[in-house]
């Protein structure tokens, strides 16, 4: 299959993506939304006139972000709900609390590189329960509202640090393995790019389609554990440029029907043999990978069961 290409690039913002779009009929859900290129994510796309619901897991936080959001796009359609990604019992309340159609879902939310390992209620390594599987017991939950809504989207934010490390099937949560930061994310990370490659194939029929996106390198509390960006000046984005690659793969035209794929930069990314040394992108092999990402999904639905 050809590699989608568009006219927006690095350096291209959110709101550019999205101009000339009307959302004013769109149902839309941003996990993470009260921090980071969430707030952006959420703000741009409440421009556009979508009705946009903050799931996050700090509600007096969401709270102001939506209010700045009603405020700065007269766009009063901005609504707040709980949601921990880390806590099956909070996903289950927040999917058994949803109503009506859902155009749009958009997994924003992470953790990045916990400097210890620590473990959910259930056991499970916290960036692989938050960043992948929190996201996947959302989305499954969810399944039957973005299966009405005639086309809905899915966004699954990943990173480059899919090229870190594959999902370790045989040691999810570091039993076994010493514990790498790291290595921990990137597993978490790839997880999410296997992750739209299985629900497309599972749901294209039904009109649901899901993308995996890396956003870039921007300096946000993402990093808090790392002591900031290590990426070259050059190579970093601001906020408006962050969130324009979930927000062209959640709402350009260009992307109707296409599913199972891995955009960086507003565009699909290369498949690459080796992780490069030079912060250039791309996506590794196994991180696309069908068998790998059958395995996975059965995987998952075992552990939120």
């Amino acid at each position: 299959m050809p590699q989608i290409k568009t006219t927006f690039g690095f350096h291209s913002t959110a709101e550019e993506v999205v101009n000339g779009i009307d959302l004013s009929e769109t149902r839309i859900i941003v996990t993470g939304g009260s921090s980071g290129i969430g707030i952006e994510t959420a703000r741009t796309l409440a421009l556009s006139g979508a009705e946009v619901t903050l799931a996050v897991r700090n509600v007096e936080a969401g709270n102001i972000v939506a209010a700045n959001i009603k405020e700065t796009t007269s766009n009063p359609k901005v609504a707040v709900a709980h949601l921990d990604l880390a806590d099956l019992a909070s996903v289950r309340e927040f999917v058994g609390s949803w109503r009506g159609p859902l155009h749009i879902l958009i997994n924003n939310a992470g953790i990045m590189a916990l400097p210890e390992l620590v473990r959910t209620r259930e056991g499970y390594e916290m960036q692989f329960a938050t960043n992948f599987l929190g996201h996947f017991a959302l989305t499954v939950g969810l399944h039957r509202f973005l299966a009405t809504a005639n086309g809905a989207r899915v966004v699954s934010l990943s990173s480059s640090a899919n090229m870190i490390a594959p999902v370790i099937f045989d040691d999810l949560h570091f039993n076994f393995l010493p514990y790498e930061p790291f290595v921990a994310y990137g597993q978490s990370k790839t997880a999410n790019v296997l992750f739209a490659v299985e629900a497309t194939r599972r749901w294209m029929d039904e009109g649901i389609f899901v993308n995996a996106v890396n956003p870039g390198a921007i300096a946000t509390n993402l990093q808090k554990h790392t002591g900031g960006l290590k990426t070259p000046p050059e190579r970093r984005k601001t906020i408006q440029q962050g969130a324009a690659t979930s927000v062209l793969v959640a709402v350009s035209p260009l992307l109707a029907g296409i599913g199972g794929r891995y955009f960086e930069d507003c565009n699909e990314a290369s498949t690459v043999s080796q992780r490069p040394s030079d912060f250039r992108g791309g996506v590794a092999p196994y991180a696309l990978n069908p068998d790998n990402a059958a395995r996975l999904w059965t995987i998952a639905q075992t552990l939120i069961s």
